[in-house]
């Protein structure tokens, strides 16, 4: 007799059956989706196609260029759109040709100097240190020009080597005022020693300590100073680019003549 509040043997079994059926029917369908319903290309799985993906926008157009073979477009598109492209921080917006016009009349020389020093709010190089001279100029040119002006930017081919008579380094050097630059970075760097002429450093505005050192040529002195000599690390311990160090030399220089 079963009891009238709850279900009798029979019920249960039949209960018991129902849940194990279920189951056996849900625990199938799970494994035909495994196999099929969610069946995936390996060829879609690989760690490079993944990587791919996952790129950030315009990296893959700049950042797979040999160095120094990246135009100016290029080095817009992955590193100077972030202000450039909306104007942020005071930056000339691309394409304002009223925002451009007053950076365009100080020459495309002074404004290459900008951004390879960094101005303002601007770091040096737009902060990508990966950037060569030549690839900063051509971006400035690429901005600049669609702002309004006429600038003839550095070539370069496939290899990243300068395709005009005048290469970009070159171009960038002569764009680094010594007197601007040059002075900014000797009063941070060289000033330690060639201040007082610690070490055996010529002192700076000693005409007689420079004269024997640029008889090889100022060229000469260049490469001794990159390289390090004696007492002075390379390059005076300073970590920017040989343009940049080379507005330095000058600016000594040009003082203890």
């Amino acid at each position: 007799m079963s009891n009238e509040n709850g279900m009798g043997p029979g019920q249960i079994v039949k209960v018991l059956i129902g849940i194990v059926v279920f189951l056996v029917v849900a625990i199938t369908l799970l494994a035909k989706l495994a196999t099929s319903g969610f069946n995936v290309d390996a060829e879609v799985m690989t760690n490079e196609s993944v990587a791919a993906r996952l790129k950030p926008v315009g990296d893959s157009v700049a950042a797979d260029a040999p160095p120094g073979s990246r135009t100016g477009e290029q080095v817009f598109q992955a590193v100077c759109i972030t202000c450039h492209g909306n104007g942020l921080l005071g930056s000339p917006k691309f394409g304002d040709a009223a925002a451009w016009g007053p950076r365009i009349a100080k020459g495309f020389a002074t404004l290459v100097q900008h951004a390879l020093s960094g101005f303002n709010a601007m770091p040096a190089r737009g902060g990508n240190a990966t950037l060569t001279d030549s690839e900063v100029a051509r971006a400035v040119a690429y901005m600049a020009n669609a702002g309004g002006a006429k600038f003839a930017a550095p070539q370069a081919d496939a290899s990243g080597a300068s395709a005009t008579s005048a290469s970009a380094p070159a171009a960038a050097a002569a764009a680094l005022d010594p007197n601007v630059v040059g002075k900014k970075i000797y009063e941070s760097v060289c000033v330690a020693c060639h201040q007082a002429g610690v070490s055996g450093a010529p002192k700076f505005g000693d005409k007689a300590a420079w004269a024997v050192r640029l008889k090889p040529g100022l060229d000469e002195v260049q490469k001794i100073a990159t390289k390090g000599l004696n007492a002075m690390p390379p390059k005076g311990g300073y970590s920017g680019s040989d343009a940049e160090f080379r507005a330095a030399i000058e600016y000594m220089v040009n003082n203890s003549k």
